[in-house]
């Protein structure tokens, strides 16, 4: 992946960051599952051919964000706040303005 695709390379930091991130159970499972998400639809949305398609993935990927932070809410932990809020921005900005054809 290209490292000119902020929104790719953010996300995927904070994918790394959740795996550091204690939670029990059910929670960590569907946590990993739903930051990995993040990272693996910004990567296949990019490679899509139309903006329509992009734009679902980005889409798919804010939603996967959104899940994130509400498993993190229901733990207590706050500590990605900061970085949520960043990347949220940048999806949502990527899946309303996908670019190309």
């Amino acid at each position: 992946m290209s490292k000119k695709f902020r929104t790719y390379e953010l996300a995927k930091e904070f994918y790394l960051d959740c795996k550091k991130i204690k939670l029990n159970g059910a929670m960590k499972n569907q946590f990993e599952r739903a930051s990995l998400s993040i990272v693996l639809n910004l990567s296949e949305g990019s490679a899509k051919p139309t903006r329509k398609d992009r734009a679902r993935f980005y889409f798919i990927a804010y939603g996967s964000l959104k899940e994130t932070r509400t498993l993190l809410d229901l733990s207590g932990s706050h500590e990605l706040d900061s970085k949520a809020d960043k990347l949220g921005a940048y999806i949502w900005r990527l899946a309303h303005n996908p670019g190309g054809t």
